[in-house]
Order: C-alpha cells, then sequence, then structure tokens
C-alpha cells in the first residue's frame, strides 16, 4: 500500500515514497540578526529562544535533486529536481539548542507532500538562485563570485539577495546548523473537536556530506505581502553569506512530545 497519497494496490501513484530520502543540492544561506522578539513569536510552548544570539535568522536558497532509495527520480528529473527558500531561526528545547524553520516555500507538489510530513510549513513558491558553472558566464565558486536569488510566492515578491564570494570557510553558518525541532500538528475533521496529532518532533540528517564552505556578504532585501509574514523578520544587522554543495540523508525523527488530545 502506498505510504501517501493516493492510497493504490501498488503504492505508484503515492505523491511521495516511504524514506529514505536523498538529498543533493546547491545552499545559498544568508544569516543576520533580527529583533529577538521577532523570533520568540514564532516559538510555540514548550520551545524557548536560544540562550545565545536569540534573534539570528537564515535565509536560505537551495536547488536540489531528491530521490528514494531506488534513485530512480534521478532519471526522470522532474521527479526529482525542485528548489526551495526557507527561514531558519534557533530556540531551545530542555537546555538543548536546535534549529526550527519558521517559514518556507517550494516549487513541487512532493516537496509539499514531504514537508508535511517531517514539520516543515511549507507553501507554494517561485524560487530562483544562480547556478554555478566551470564555463561561460556563469559564476565558478572561488573569490569575488557573485550569486543572485530570488523568491515571490502568489504573484508578491518576497525576497531577494545578492551574494559575494570572499574565502573559503569552515562551515556554512550556525543557525542551521543543529537538529531541527518541528511540530507535526492536523486538526480534527469534526468541527471544533481540536487537533487530532500534536507532535514535539526533533529530526536531522541521517548522514551527510559536503563541498568546501564559501563565505561572503550579502545584500538581502525583504518585501511585504498581504499573505506572507517573512518581512517581519526585518534585517538588523548582516552576519555573513554562504555557498556550499551538499549531499543528504533524511530518514526519520524523534517524538519529543506528544500532547494528549480531549
Amino acid at each position: 500500500m502506498s505510504f501517501w497519497y493516493p492510497q493504490t494496490p501498488t503504492g505508484r501513484s503515492s505523491l511521495i515514497p516511504a524514506p529514505p530520502w536523498h538529498y543533493s543540492g546547491d545552499l545559498l544561506t544568508v544569516e543576520y540578526r533580527t529583533d529577538p522578539a521577532r523570533v520568540r513569536e514564532l516559538l510555540p510552548a514548550p520551545l524557548e529562544p536560544a540562550e545565545e544570539d536569540p534573534g539570528a535568522v537564515a535565509l536560505i536558497w537551495a536547488d536540489w535533486q531528491s530521490c528514494a532509495a531506488s534513485g530512480e527520480e534521478l532519471l526522470d528529473p522532474v521527479r526529482a529536481q525542485y528548489k526551495e527558500a526557507f527561514a531558519v531561526v534557533r530556540c531551545s528545547y530542555r537546555g538543548r539548542t536546535y534549529s526550527r524553520c519558521v517559514y518556507i516555500w517550494v516549487d513541487k507538489d512532493f516537496a509539499i507532500a514531504r514537508g508535511i510530513h517531517q514539520g516543515y510549513p511549507k507553501k507554494l513558491g517561485s524560487i530562483h538562485l544562480t547556478r554555478p558553472h566551470p564555463y561561460g558566464p556563469a559564476p565558478r565558486i572561488e573569490a569575488g563570485a557573485r550569486f543572485g536569488a530570488t523568491l515571490a510566492a502568489a504573484d508578491r515578491h518576497l525576497a531577494r539577495t545578492v551574494v559575494t564570494l570572499r574565502e573559503p570557510a569552515e562551515s556554512n553558518g550556525f543557525v542551521n546548523d543543529h537538529p531541527m525541532a518541528h511540530h507535526r500538528r492536523l486538526p480534527s475533521v469534526e468541527k471544533g473537536a481540536g487537533l487530532v496529532l500534536d507532535e514535539l518532533i526533533a529530526s536531522g540528517a541521517a548522514s551527510f556530506e559536503g563541498g568546501t564552505p564559501w563565505r561572503g556578504e550579502a545584500d538581502l532585501e525583504l518585501f511585504e505581502a498581504p499573505a506572507e509574514e517573512l518581512a517581519r523578520l526585518e534585517v538588523r544587522e548582516p552576519i555573513a553569506a554562504y555557498y556550499r554543495q551538499v549531499g543528504v540523508v533524511w530518514d526519520g525523527g524523534t517524538v519529543l512530545e506528544t500532547k494528549e488530545q480531549p
């Protein structure tokens, strides 16, 4: 039977297959500081702000190829390739620091379905970012290379950045460098009956590999939109920008807390 909808005898029509899920991607990360109160308002109990640098934010653009264990999607690229942009903050739970994705946009339906399973608040968007290439006018991964990225949703421009690389680095930032702490929630089909699923979960990479990170600086702009709130995480102080190519495997998480429903 299918792992996800639609439920069919063979499972071939399922929007997503069962994990593990494998990813190869290019990440463009812009870190900055905002008002810590704007981060705090996005952390439902029992999560608390991170003890250090509680206003730190990472806005990340990613260009992915992904597949399940068989790898067959890689030879059918429409099922493998997608892009996303997401905002990450840090939080604390029982004395441990976690990362948390508070906003995220993707451009494929299967990515939204995976997000529902993982606790990511995914929405449809239009995401573009410069791709490196060793020939022609595209940037190489080297000092002085410049990368642009844009994010829009529902025909509204939400963010844009230009990143200039300066030097190799030890990591691609600190905000998105912890296990993720997410909520999985599902309202009851019965009106007024509350939630039938309310879990706080932790998850992260089952395995990870990556190329040399590059550090630089970014010009970042956020824009108001009638049905989006990303701009509330206004830029108060730039930290740094990064480019890195990575490979990741996701294969489930751990339930930290479950709220029993009446």
